[in-house]
């Protein structure tokens, strides 16, 4: 599966730690995201990740975009929601493209850990059924 990563600067360490903690999992999946997230991931865990854009750079479009083709099975998108940001419409428009094309995403860990849990056992799938042409790597 294709999964884009993605946090904001207050949640990247976040994200950093859970994607140590799953390395295992994420290793056997296509990863991309978000410049600076990207970057961080990868070198902390070794994770060979596609980076885009910054996210004020356009990356959230670049993932968005993405989304839109049915190229992303999953996005993992830690957020601070106690911050007012100036691409806050953006990240809004991402949220709804992966709402339009059922794309599961998580918001927070308590989510991104229920979904990596699921990717694990197989109960996601289903997107390789409904999509088969994401199975390919994000380039």
């Amino acid at each position: 599966m294709n999964i884009a990563v993605t946090a904001h600067d207050s949640k990247k360490e976040l994200m950093v730690q859970f994607c140590i903690a799953y390395c295992g999992i994420l290793s056997r999946h296509n990863l991309c995201g978000t410049g600076t997230t990207a970057k961080m991931v990868s070198e902390a865990t070794g994770l060979e990740i596609v980076g885009f854009l910054s996210g004020r750079q356009g990356g959230d479009q670049q993932v968005a975009a993405r989304i839109a083709c049915n190229e992303i099975d999953l996005l993992l998108f830690f957020r601070d929601p106690l911050t007012v940001k100036p691409n806050d419409i953006d990240e809004a428009q991402l949220l709804r493209l992966c709402d339009v094309h059922n794309i599961p995403v998580a918001t927070n860990i308590a989510t991104a850990e229920a979904l990596i849990h699921a990717l694990e056992r197989g109960d996601l799938d289903w997107r390789n059924i409904v999509n088969p042409k994401t199975t390919g790597n994000i380039r």
